[in-house]
């Protein structure tokens, strides 16, 4: 198969008629289309009028032909497959701890290559979770085992289901297959950047379980990885709380958030090194400010819907940039421990949320800080438990004009703060370092030159955002294996090795396949 990109066409068109552009060219020159369709739609909105642009791709008798007869048009990749097995022996199920994207998408790959692996989450299954996480932003109830950050689906299941991704890599159509297959809305195979929604995606979570279950697989729930049974150098099995598990293979897809996690394989002498993380805050606008910013007087059409961004700004050495936006969404608390304040995005499958939030986050790297492989952590820990004395445990707000200031607000402007649990204003210059301060009001500065009124002094700022990414690497070579334990395997966002969940779920896919070329 080929592909044509580049066909831009008004919003009233429909798809047929970017399938039709598409193949004028091959039927003009008789040759022959057997199939084709869109793969892709995204939307172009650096000029006007905003119009949506196609990917089409098509099956021809004659694809050498077809690619001299349109010069932009390139060769579609053969589709992603599970390899087949290894040779070698595997007596006991793989293990698995953490069920977020890549401890999922392993399970999958694993358990319908029949070795019906065994899952450990320390939280709670997606439907009790979910009950949980309510609790804790009604009541301020925190359970530090089941919460935004741990439970099945991990972090990105309280996001906004975004599968947009930077990386190239073509496990990436398998995975929105996957989560097709799973109940996802079959748009996200096409759309340039596909979200399933966090009340989509917690039930496309609950299926993928079932279907592995089904397969043989299992899922503890509760069930907390606590240590490593080592045997001359070599895995053996693993200590949970529900007792001990015999295993020569481990998966280690804990995520970002399992520090104690990250402390116990640091004393077994798992080989790891810090890295660099980010912090900041979630900013706040009206979502019918972005969509004409974004859109003009074409905001509002039904084909485009809540306009998200993506900005990043440049300082000499220093970058500012925004991360997991989230259209129409919501600020939501997201702690794991008591007595730390921790913020995050949310959005649900419509994008209908009057607000659109974001990320604003710099870099902090690990020569900033004392050079122990546990700093980074550390750094983490002060500014969350900061946020939390600053205003008694409510998370702390401030407006922006305010910010630059340096004074704390008193009421808001045209936004109000979403935030899902107790928030109170204060001044975020006391929560961060100056040289973050300054770096993220430049960055606003900057963002806002590429869509007006994005530092309006009534957006409202809620921090701190410090969860965005794991800030150490656990090591690995080029079977994927750890580099000090043989049978351990890091995995996804929290060993360092991804950051999202397409790119999690990709290196979920790309440990598994290790597993499976081997056993």
């Amino acid at each position: 198969m080929i592909a044509v990109s580049a066909i831009r066409l008004p919003l009233e068109a429909d798809e047929q008629q970017a399938v039709e552009q598409a193949c004028e060219p091959l039927r003009r020159r008789g040759i022959g289309v057997l199939e084709a369709f869109v793969i892709h739609r995204g939307i172009d909105a650096r000029r006007r009028p905003v119009k949506l642009e196609y990917t089409v791709a098509i099956r021809v008798t004659d694809k050498e032909k077809a690619l001299h007869a349109i010069p932009s048009a390139v060769a579609l990749p053969t589709p992603y497959a599970p390899p087949s097995h290894g040779g070698e022996s595997l007596k006991k199920p793989p293990v698995i701890v953490g069920s977020g994207p890549a401890g999922l998408f392993a399970a999958l790959c694993l358990a319908e290559a029949g070795l019906c692996p065994v899952v450990l989450e320390r939280g709670e299954a997606v439907e009790e979770r979910t009950r949980r996480v309510r609790t804790y932003w009604e009541k301020g109830e925190l359970d530090e085992e089941s919460n935004v950050q741990f439970g099945e689906g991990g972090a990105g299941t309280f996001s906004d289901g975004k599968l947009n991704t930077g990386i190239h890599d073509p496990r990436c159509a398998y995975i929105l297959q996957t989560f097709v297959r799973f109940g996802a809305p079959a748009e996200i195979m096409c759309l340039a950047k596909p979200h399933v929604g966090t009340d989509r995606l917690t039930r496309v979570v609950s299926s993928m379980r079932k279907h592995i279950e089904s397969l043989g697989g299992k899922f503890l729930f509760r069930c907390k990885a606590e240590d490593l049974c080592i045997e001359n150098g070599r895995l053996e099995g693993v200590k949970t709380s529900f007792g001990e598990i015999p295993t020569s293979v481990l998966v280690v897809a804990c995520g970002h958030s399992a520090r104690d996690t990250f402390q116990m394989l640091a004393r077994q002498g798992v080989a790891m090194a810090p890295k660099p993380f980010s912090v900041g805050f979630r900013a706040e606008h009206l979502q019918s400010m972005i969509d004409r910013a974004m859109y003009g007087p074409a905001a509002g059409h039904p084909k485009l819907g809540a306009a998200p961004y993506k900005f990043s700004a440049h300082f000499g050495q220093d970058g500012v940039y925004t991360f997991c936006m989230c259209p129409g969404g919501t600020v939501v608390a997201a702690s794991s421990e008591r007595g730390h304040i921790v913020t995050n995005g949310m959005s649900n499958y419509d994008r209908a949320g009057r607000n659109a939030n974001a990320a604003v986050l710099t870099a902090v790297t690990p020569a900033e800080l004392d050079g122990d492989l546990f700093a980074g952590v550390r750094f983490q820990q002060q500014l969350e438990k900061r946020a939390y004395a600053m205003t008694a445990g409510a998370a702390p707000v401030q407006l922006l004009g305010d910010f630059r200031l340096g004074r704390v607000s008193h009421a808001f402007g045209a936004v109000q703060a979403s935030y899902t649990a107790k928030w109170a204003f204060a001044d975020l210059n006391e929560l961060y370092p100056k040289r973050i301060c300054d770096l993220l009001g430049k960055g606003m500065e900057s963002f806002a030159k590429r869509l007006h009124g994005y530092d309006r002094a009534d957006t409202v700022l809620t921090g701190p955002e410090t969860r965005t990414t794991s800030p150490l690497r656990m090591l690995r070579g080029e079977d994927l294996e750890s580099l000090t334990l043989r049978g351990l395997y890091p995995c996804g966002e929290g060993a360092g090795y991804a950051g999202g969940i397409m790119s999690a779920a990709a290196d979920g896919l790309r440990v598994a396949e290790a597993i499976l070329n081997r056993y």
